[in-house]
């Protein structure tokens, strides 16, 4: 029987990971068996960073909100609260947003979270 290799399906195999590690430092991007396993970094820190990135803005949002909050004398996590008192639906971003761009309406969304807030909370 005689001897089967891939072939033209190994030579563009080859090819498409040889093109995905183009540039990268030293053999990485020479040599076959590193660059193989490039690739599967690669896509690994890919994956995991696209779902990191959207943990980091809500982080950056909610840093942006605490600030903006502490100016008008409530705490953020009465803000929100008073917020879903009040059944304001915006989310983080949009009113991290709206607290940079337009800090008039933002004072009007924190008088209407300082509205509905309990009257313990009041006080303190």
């Amino acid at each position: 029987m005689s001897r089967s290799t891939y072939g033209a399906a190994r030579n563009k195999k080859k090819r498409r990971v040889m093109k995905g590690v183009r540039g990268y430092r030293g053999a990485t991007g020479k040599q076959w068996r590193l660059a193989k396993e490039a690739i599967v970094r690669a896509g690994v820190n890919a994956y995991r960073d696209r779902h990191r990135k959207k943990r980091l803005y809500r982080a950056l949002w909610i840093t942006r909100l605490t600030a903006a909050c502490r100016m008008r004398g409530i705490a953020y996590s009465r803000f929100i609260f008073g917020l879903l008192a009040a059944g304001i639906e915006l989310n983080r971003k949009v009113l991290s947003e709206i607290a940079i761009t337009s800090p008039g309406d933002f004072d009007k969304i924190v008088d209407m979270a300082k509205k509905h807030q309990p009257k313990s909370a009041k006080a303190a």
